[in-house]
């Protein structure tokens, strides 16, 4: 396992490496409903990373494993389709309530629920709010809860801080793709958009190929590239050579791998654009956010086109206009998916890595071919990784036991 960040202040706990409890006392953590009693654990920021959060070779491992349940179909999500991405709460440009929000750059409610099968077989809900005028606060633009839920009675058993373990399983879905697709001896990291997403994306590329060595930054303001600059410096000295490139283009060519993290506005006019000639041959690009590529790159199949879940871009394109890429968001996945709906891209085309890690699909068509990979994130991820951090929690006794009741007033 890749070391936590040599500044981070308690080193990272490999999620159940702790020894476990005395029984008494993981009886008295022990969260589900016993008769009419509700109890569950409550889990703050330090809890969570004293529990495992950033242990990102195991949420490598878990997020593979999420992303073939996914594959095969044992999970449920929100809407009529059961793959939306959640439920939305948005806001009018202008309004005649004076206390009401207006709209704004990423100013937003989200309701990420999720039912999740296999071992983890768990409910949840990643419930967040958004603006991107917190970080003029030193806040997050978004702040994120999650809350795990008993599949039976729908009683939570666990409420926990959510802001890493979205950063995390954001991470680590393409991590786990990099482990399986990128070069084996990947030396050069391209980073596109030097912001937070893009640290913990740091941080599973150097997991899943410790080799790399040489980092190249492109931000769209300097000063953010120079400080993510020196977060490298100081917490990943394996990077013996730091380069802050001025385009999109020089963060591309002649890497390994391509990490690419822009958020903003809305229309293809706002995206990053990437040329398919820049990409090196072989190379692995992480594509979880605002990006525009050109048709007939797309369409050449130069790339191998894979994406985290084929059916919640589906369902995206279902619930917004068309082209949703335009006027939903901006993940190249939604891209393809418009190309599908015009008859333009075979939709057997854009495979789901699931069916890869599970050896249904073949990762490249050819030896060469660089693979895209379109991440739209999932509440199932959230539920399970916020599932596996909770019961490292109660193995090593941390969290603090809250009762809902003992016995309903209203039953």
């Amino acid at each position: 396992m890749t070391a936590e960040p040599t500044t981070s202040t308690q080193a990272p706990t490999q999620i159940g490496s702790a020894p476990s409890t005395d029984p008494a006392q993981i009886q008295a953590l022990e969260t589900a409903p016993q008769g009419t009693r509700i109890d569950l654990l409550y889990l703050d920021e330090p809890q969570v990373i004293a529990a495992g959060m950033k242990d990102m070779a195991t949420c490598i491992d878990v997020m593979e494993e999420v992303m073939v349940l996914v594959a095969q179909g044992d999970y449920r999500m929100a809407g009529n389709s059961a793959n939306s991405h959640g439920a939305q709460i948005s806001f009018p440009a202008s309004s005649p309530f004076p206390t009401m929000p207006v709209d704004a750059p990423d100013r937003r409610f989200m309701a990420m629920a999720a039912y999740l099968g296999g071992r983890f077989d768990t409910a949840g809900v990643k419930w967040y709010g958004s603006n991107v005028d917190n970080r003029e606060k030193g806040l997050p633009r978004s702040i994120h809860m999650i809350v795990l839920n008993d599949k039976e009675t729908g009683a939570p058993f666990a409420i926990m801080s959510g802001n890493l373990e979205s950063a995390y399983r954001t991470a680590a879905v393409p991590g786990a793709a990099a482990r399986k697709l990128a070069p084996e001896n990947a030396k050069v990291l391209g980073i596109i958009g030097p912001g937070a997403m893009n640290k913990s994306a740091l941080h599973s590329m150097t997991v899943a190929r410790p080799s790399l060595d040489t980092v190249k930054i492109y931000g769209r303001r300097r000063i953010t590239s120079e400080t993510f600059a020196e977060y490298v410096r100081e917490n990943y000295p394996q990077f013996t050579t730091i380069e802050i490139v001025d385009s999109v283009e020089g963060a591309v060519r002649d890497c390994d791998i391509v990490s690419e993290a822009v958020t903003g506005l809305v229309g293809s006019e706002n995206y990053p654009y990437i040329d398919g000639e820049w990409i090196k041959p072989g190379a692995f690009l992480s594509l979880p956010a605002n990006l525009k590529m050109d048709k007939e790159y797309t369409l050449s199949g130069k790339a191998r086109l894979l994406c985290d879940a084929k059916k919640i871009y589906e369902a995206w394109a279902e619930e917004y206009p068309a082209p949703s890429h335009e006027t939903a968001f901006g993940m190249i996945g939604l891209y393809w998916q418009d190309l599908i709906d015009a008859g333009e891209l075979d939709p057997e085309r854009v495979v789901n890595v699931g069916d890869v890690f599970a050896g249904l699909a073949p990762g490249r068509e050819f030896p060469e071919q660089p693979v895209l990979f379109s991440v739209g994130g999932m509440g199932v991820e959230d539920v399970a990784w916020g599932k596996t951090v909770y019961e490292s929690a109660v193995k090593m006794g941390i969290g603090t036991k809250l009762n809902v009741w003992n016995t309903p007033d209203l039953a």
